[in-house]
């Protein structure tokens, strides 16, 4: 339905819309616990942590655009969510235990226990998650 449709009350409600399944499944980074947790699996596969800040708008643009990077491919990836301004203190722990230098917002790669890549801002649209399978 075209503007006017709209202006004089055309039936917004009977159009279909058509939503895109989400690959994605976000596993909220809450406790400093999950730490060992993430470890211990990417021992048997990469494990991807997203450090988002909320008040963002460079970080609300970059995890709408991470978000469409998800295929069928990549459903089983485990994706942590971690909101920075709640869980400052888990950050903290993420780049000391992983040895990565801060930024917001910010990917990392956890394999072996070991962070294997980490990108942030407008890089993490650019990551390959294929070679992450």
């Amino acid at each position: 339905m075209g503007i006017f449709g709209n202006m004089f009350g055309g039936a917004k409600d009977s159009e279909p819309k058509s939503e895109k399944k989400s690959y994605l499944n976000w596993l909220p980074l809450t406790s400093l616990d999950q730490l060992e947790t993430i470890k211990k699996e990417s021992n048997s596969g990469a494990v991807l942590i997203f450090k988002h800040s909320t008040r963002c708008g460079i970080s609300r643009m970059v995890i709408k655009q991470f978000e469409k990077l998800f295929t069928a491919d990549h459903e089983n990836l485990k994706v942590y969510y971690l909101d920075l301004l709640n869980y400052r203190n888990i950050s903290d722990e993420v780049g000391a235990s992983f040895q990565v230098v801060h930024a917001s917002p910010q990917l990392i790669v956890v394999r072996n226990e070991t962070a294997v890549h980490d990108a942030s801002h407008n890089d993490i649209t650019l990551i390959n998650l294929s070679r992450f399978i």
